[in-house]
């Protein structure tokens, strides 16, 4: 049971990352949009947080071909420990994501031309993704020593 447990969050933990890389590298000016205010999207900020986000995707990339790779070699990382490190690892990347996010949903997402709506659209899918995916590492994580 904890070996599947296991293999499904590795398999979502591939699909939120590779949609990371999707959204933040190869439509980056779409996510950019999201960060800053119709207001401002003419100012200098627009351009170069659009051309900032691939580097989150990038890194996204590389968390999600790391899930792929553990699902293609099933044989590697089999002890409890091994598997709980490469999860807490994914859900460490979940969780600074969302905790990053919190003082911004505090404050009530964007408040005039200052922060992004955490709490609306797809910031807010995100928001939630990150905090899902958070527990859902974490609760693996124990669910492999219990």
């Amino acid at each position: 049971m904890t070996d599947l447990l296991y293999q499904g969050t590795l398999l979502l933990n591939a699909l939120w990352f590779g949609a990371g890389f999707w959204y933040f590298a190869l439509k980056h000016e779409t996510a950019a949009k999201l960060l800053i205010p119709r207001t401002a999207r003419s100012s200098p900020i627009f351009l170069t947080m659009s051309s900032a986000l691939p580097f989150l995707g990038g890194m996204n990339f590389a968390l999600s071909l790391l899930a792929v790779m553990l699902l293609a070699r099933r044989d590697l990382f089999v002890a409890p420990a091994e598997q709980s490190i490469l999860l807490i690892a994914f859900g460490v990347a979940h969780a600074t994501q969302f905790l990053i996010n919190v003082p911004v949903a505090r404050r009530g997402g964007r408040i005039g031309e200052s922060y992004w709506d955490v709490l609306h659209g797809p910031m807010l899918f995100i928001f939630v993704g990150d905090a899902v995916m958070t527990l859902l590492n974490f609760t693996v994580v124990a669910a492999l020593f219990a």
